[in-house]
């Protein structure tokens, strides 16, 4: 199977836990790839970190110019539901398909965390709602819940969320990740919401957060 490129950091040691983190629009699986040294994990915790490059494709909104992107926008509604549904579950296929992957590398499923930034965020709400077997957790940020009517699986039906999302973000507006927040709280989902002094981005008071959450969730 041809599975999407991606920036891979090892751990010392076998790898007994994953997390895969997914870009935004227009960048590439670099982008977050520098805070791994910054993310102190338990000891014990021996997680390969997996940052996939999106395909390259027109973009609408940005006059059909080529570049990475999980999924066409065709405008930017506010509501941001002006999305290319099919392209936007193809890529969250493609997400389940490092999972699968991940597992076959001798990876549980329970000790692996799918994580994605703005669009990025949209295709891992996807990707993983909608996953056969049981994650580890899905953290969002600065996103926006694309489809509404994501197939969500049983299995993932208690699937720790965090989300996070900038005060001042002027491109993902922070009532949407609130809204999106608020939606999975009335699907039963174990939801945390937390908000920050940053615009469109991750500022330094999130890491020590991701690093506690991420500890806990790959620690088991």
């Amino acid at each position: 199977m041809d599975y999407l490129p991606a920036v891979e950091i090892e751990p010392e040691g076998e790898a007994n836990s994953s997390v895969i983190w997914l870009h935004g629009l227009g960048a590439d699986g670099n982008d977050f790839a520098p805070l791994v040294p910054q993310l102190s994990l338990p000891e014990g915790c021996r997680t390969r970190f997996i940052f996939p490059h999106a395909p390259r494709m027109p973009v609408t909104v940005n006059g059909g110019m080529v570049m990475r992107a999980w999924h066409d926008i065709l405008d930017m509604s506010f509501e941001r539901r002006t999305v290319n549904v099919d392209q936007l579950r193809e890529s969250a296929g493609q997400v389940q398909a490092l999972i699968d992957r991940e597992r076959a590398r001798g990876v549980d499923s329970r000790r692996i965390v799918v994580a994605g930034f703005s669009q990025g965020g949209a295709v891992a709400y996807e990707a993983a709602l909608s996953y056969g077997k049981p994650l580890a957790g899905l953290l969002v940020l600065s996103s926006y819940l694309a489809n509404q009517e994501v197939p969500r699986d049983p299995a993932n039906q208690t699937l720790p969320v965090l989300v996070q999302h900038g005060v001042r973000d002027p491109v993902v507006a922070e009532v949407l990740g609130q809204r999106a927040a608020e939606q999975l709280k009335v699907w039963g989902y174990p939801v945390e919401y937390e908000r920050y002094p940053v615009e469109h981005g991750v500022c330094p008071e999130q890491i020590p957060v991701i690093s506690r959450w991420l500890g806990q969730r790959l620690s088991g």
